[in-house]
Order: structure tokens, then C-alpha cells, then sequence
């Protein structure tokens, strides 16, 4: 799917979306905040336990706060519908929160290291790109996929079983461990997106206050280079280890009837528009991989329509058997797996900002409901000419502002 974007730009409210359904408009999460989905809270990872599979997760949830010891939340993810779990923090909060990954790192005395390498770059330059203090073999993301490896390697129970595999990258700090640090020229990597001058007057929003901190640093030359760099080889480590699980899979003889679904959260900026990290609708921020595969597919198909990352949850009910009979508003993928359209326009939020996506335009409103940002799609691909405050363009940021209101109200709890 090559217009998947996710529903919040940045982790809590994005994956508090993709576990329920529910918008931030209508959970009120959004941002990074804390927040604890309750333990009695609909979700489609409880589905498929109720369907009589032996459910799992190896890595980050973010649906609780990132804080104390995570081995001790363990009994809210079972209420979640989440039967085995070792669960992560995410690469920054692991320099603070305990888990069975931490508690390892502890016992190799490799702990206040890594503790004292995250300071250190955010003490100094936050995008400062150097490879992590960990060991390959202990670096979090080897981590969460070797215990998803293993834990299917030894999987011998009756039911059927459904496992999420969540790492933590590719995502700041840019800490990818060699060989993955040098895989990639930095001078080779795609050059920044650059907005044109003289934007008009126009309404301000959350991108604006962006722009004014440290999500706008002053690039030196080769930051954005080796950034880019480094991210690609951490996208590069992910997928060995995904392909390491698939290998687990294909030995024990179910990859014909295994369904696998990959995802993510959020982007990276990586220097475009002269920013770092997310929480803004540029595509850097919003767009994100959506690969499904299932069994007796042909396979290499590619569809093209809009496609919010939520979808996921009721797609796999769906394959699995099930339905969702609670309130949610993501829409399952099965109808559109041979390539049938599946969504006239996707939508995100943040901070109480709205954006709406179709084949032709993106426009995202500001808490007062004013246009600040509005790209022509089809002639400006990379969204560097902002044509909001400009009255010719007026008629149809409206009919997009409406638009808005309507996926809003369509999308209220009761």
C-alpha cells in the first residue's frame, strides 16, 4: 500500500489509534503524553485471543507511560489480550525505564554506558550520528527480534499463535551499530526537500512553533548526509531480523498459512524542510510502509489508494476469522488485497490539528480550524510550495476543510 499515513505523527496517540480504532478526537490523546490504555479497553489484539490464538509481543508498546519497570505492567498487557510478552522501552527511554532487555544490558555491564551515551547526545547535538555503545548482538533491535525468533523456533502449544514484533527503530538517536553504521555513503544518500522562499501570509499552526525550536536545528554540512546514512542502515538491521523471523516461519512449515502485516508509527524528517524527528504532517512525518501478505496470494501486488495505519487491527480480525462487533472507525484491508480501492482521503491529527490526504490535495488546519498548510498533490509532490493564504486556492481548501468536518463527525464515540 503506497499511500498508507498514520493517524497521529507521533508515538502514543498513533499506536493508542492502531490498538483501538478510536481517534485522538474522540480518546483526547494527542501527543506524547502520558497516557494508559485501560486494562478493559477494546482492542484487536484481544479479538484474536478470543478467537483461540495464543497471543504475544516482543519490543515497544507505548500504550502505557514509559516510566519505573516495565516487567511490572506485565498484567495490564494480559488484559490487553496479550498472553506472552517482553516488552521494551523505546531507544531513548530505555536509558531510564527497566525491562528484561535493561536488566540484561545491567548483567553485562552494559547499562551505564548506554545510559551515559543518550545524555550525552542530548546534552550536546541531538542528531549527533554515531554508532550505539551496545554490542550488535544486544543493540534493541537485535534484541526484540531474537526473542520473536526464538519464542517461534520453541512455540509448541496447541492454538495457533499471533505474535507482534515491535522495534524500536529506525528512530533517533542515530545510534545504528556496525556493520549497519557504514553500510551506506553519506554522500550517496537523497538530498534534502527544500521548501520554496516567500510563502504567503497565511493562518500559523503547530509546524510553526516546530520551526521555531529544536526540531529546526542548524545544519552543518554532512549532518543530513550521514543521518540519512545511519537510518538506512538501521532500516537495513530491521529487515535482516524480520527476514531471520520469516526463515523460523518457513522452517516450521506455516508460512502458507501465516498472514503478516508490516507497519509503523511514524516517519523521520531526516533534514527535510530543515527539520528532525516527527509530529508534523509532511509526508517525512505522516507516510509510513503498509506491506500485507497472505496466504494464496499472487503476491507483488500494489495498491495505490489512501490507507490510514489503523486499518491494520480489523484486517487481521477479519483474516483470522472474527469481526469487530465494538465502536471503531479503521477499516479493514481485505476487500482492497487485490488491489480495490479502499479509502477516498486519510486523516490525522496532532495537538488539536487536523489533516486531511486525497489523491489530489493535502490541507491541515490549525485549532481554529484555519488553513496553514494546503499542497497540490499531482504537481508538487514533495510539498514544497505552500499555498495556503492564497485566495485562488480558496474554494477548494473549503471544500477540504468541510471534508474534515465530515470524517470528524463520522468518527464520534457514542
Amino acid at each position: 500500500f503506497t499511500q498508507c499515513i498514520t493517524t497521529t505523527p507521533v508515538c502514543v496517540p498513533a499506536r493508542l489509534t492502531l490498538a483501538t480504532g478510536i481517534y485522538p478526537h474522540s480518546n483526547g490523546v494527542w501527543t506524547h503524553q502520558l497516557h494508559t490504555m485501560p486494562a478493559d479497553a477494546n482492542n484487536w489484539m484481544g479479538e484474536l485471543r478470543k478467537l483461540g490464538y495464543r497471543t504475544s509481543l516482543f519490543g515497544k508498546t507505548h500504550l502505557h507511560p514509559h516510566v519505573g519497570d516495565l516487567r511490572e505492567k506485565e498484567d495490564l498487557l494480559h488484559a490487553w489480550g496479550l498472553d506472552d510478552v517482553d516488552e521494551i522501552g523505546g531507544p531513548r527511554a530505555s536509558a531510564q525505564v527497566l525491562s528484561h532487555m535493561t536488566a540484561m544490558w545491567d548483567d553485562k555491564g552494559l547499562l551505564e554506558a548506554y545510559r551515559a551515551d543518550v545524555k550525552a547526545r542530548f546534552a550536546d547535538k541531538p542528531y549527533v550520528v554515531r554508532p550505539t555503545t551496545l554490542p550488535l548482538e544486544d543493540y534493541y533491535d537485535v534484541y526484540v527480534g531474537q526473542k520473536a525468533k526464538q519464542y517461534l523456533e520453541s512455540y509448541d502449544r496447541d492454538e495457533p499463535w499471533f505474535c507482534w514484533v515491535s522495534f524500536g527503530g529506525p528512530h533517533e538517536p542515530w545510534d545504528t551499530p556496525e556493520p549497519y553504521a557504514s553500510m551506506y555513503d553519506p554522500d550517496s544518500m537523497p538530498e534534502p526537500v527544500v521548501d520554496e522562499p516567500d510563502e504567503p501570509p497565511r493562518p500559523r499552526g503547530f509546524l510553526d512553533e516546530i520551526r521555531a525550536g529544536r526540531f529546526c536545528p542548524t545544519f552543518e554540512d554532512g549532518d543530513i548526509g550521514a543521518m540519512r546514512a545511519n537510518y538506512a542502515g538501521n532500516v537495513t538491521l530491521i529487515d535482516r531480523q524480520i527476514g531471520e523471523i520469516l526463515k523460523v516461519i518457513e522452517a516450521r512449515g506455516e508460512m502458507a498459512n501465516t498472514v503478516i502485516a508490516f507497519t509503523s508509527d511514524h516517519g523521520e524528517m531526516n533534514g527535510d524542510h530543515g527539520l528532525i524527528y516527527k509530529m508534523n504532517f509532511y509526508d517525512g512525518a505522516l507516510r509510513v510502509p503498509l506491506i500485507v501478505r497472505v496466504p494464496g496470494g499472487e503476491g507483488g501486488g500494489i495498491n495505490h489508494s489512501l490507507v490510514e495505519n489503523s486499518d491494520v487491527g480489523p484486517t487481521l480480525v477479519e483474516l483470522a476469522g472474527g469481526t469487530l462487533d465494538y465502536q471503531q472507525f479503521a477499516k479493514s484491508l481485505t476487500s482492497a488485497l487485490d488491489g480495490g480501492h479502499h479509502r477516498e482521503d486519510g486523516l490525522s491529527e496532532i495537538k488539536g490539528e487536523f489533516m486531511l490526504m486525497n489523491d489530489d490535495w493535502k490541507i491541515a488546519v490549525n485549532q481554529e480550524g484555519l488553513t496553514y498548510l494546503l499542497f497540490d498533490r499531482k504537481n508538487d509532490p514533495q510539498e514544497t510550495r505552500n499555498l495556503a493564504g492564497l485566495s485562488e486556492y480558496k474554494s477548494d481548501a473549503d471544500a477540504l476543510r468541510l471534508r474534515i468536518l465530515e470524517r470528524i463527525s463520522q468518527s464520534q464515540t457514542k
